[in-house]
């Protein structure tokens, strides 16, 4: 089951979800699009690599069986350009990646897929096989109800509880990159994460939790769900992943 929302967004004055056992029928529910996997690209305006690697993440936003994400990080930042999308805690959530494969590989471009397998993410062909090798436990579907948005999760219980996150994601972003490596250019960004919130956590069954959209989405154009174990207090796999209608 999923821990209650109450506690976590109480200081807000918002109720922040009601947990109901199962998955009963919803109004406006969306249809299936479960996909297989999850890919997170890890990139920087300012790295010369990168661009290659954001065209490859643009095409994987249009597969209907794969979660592309861009998340931009800032540690490049010194090199003259201030990445403008990017956030210090999308730099922490990549090295968090690194801790718990115990490679401590940090680079860009860098796509890791359904939380566990790193590979440079320009590299299309090593992207595919990992995609071939990759699929999801856990089915998460996604249903919006006027202010609120409802997520049913599916699946055995777990050995170790999973946390549950939503990310509220711009669908595109176009830069001019005035300084820096890249400088002269314009790149245009696909699925571009503006935050990663941990909403409670999951144990395994069947559940549903109710969020508020202003919680889920934000100031984006929809919202991502993500299920995810942990190692320690590192980031694990991706067990099951779902998308807002409208990306």
């Amino acid at each position: 089951m999923v821990t209650s929302l109450v506690r976590l967004f109480g200081s807000l004055g918002i109720l922040a979800g009601t947990l109901l056992a199962g998955s009963g029928a919803l109004a406006q529910s969306e249809p299936d699009r479960s996909p297989r996997a999850v890919v997170e690209l890890f990139t920087s305006q300012g790295c010369s690599s990168c661009p290659p690697a954001d065209a490859n993440l643009a095409e994987l936003a249009r597969r209907p069986d794969v979660i592309a994400l861009t998340l931009p990080v800032d540690y490049w930042d010194y090199l003259g350009w201030k990445d403008t999308l990017a956030h210090a805690s999308f730099s922490a959530r990549q090295r968090g990646y690194s801790h718990a494969r115990g490679d401590r590989q940090v680079f860009t471009p860098q796509a890791v897929i359904n939380g566990r397998i790193s590979v440079i993410g320009s590299d299309r062909a090593q992207i595919e096989q990992a995609l071939h090798q990759s699929a999801l436990p856990l089915r998460v579907s996604l249903a919006e109800n006027g202010a609120q948005a409802s997520i049913m999760i599916e699946g055995e219980p777990t050995r170790d509880p999973a946390d549950l996150y939503v990310l509220p994601v711009v669908k595109a972003r176009t830069v001019e990159i005035g300084r820096g490596e890249n400088r002269g250019r314009t790149i245009t960004y696909a699925n571009v994460v503006l935050a990663v919130t941990r909403i409670g956590e999951f144990t395994g069954g069947s559940s549903r939790v109710d969020v508020p959209l202003l919680v889920a989405r934000g100031s984006g154009d929809g919202f991502v769900v993500l299920v995810q174990g942990r190692r320690g207090a590192k980031p694990g796999s991706i067990l099951g992943a779902a998308i807002s209608s409208g990306m």
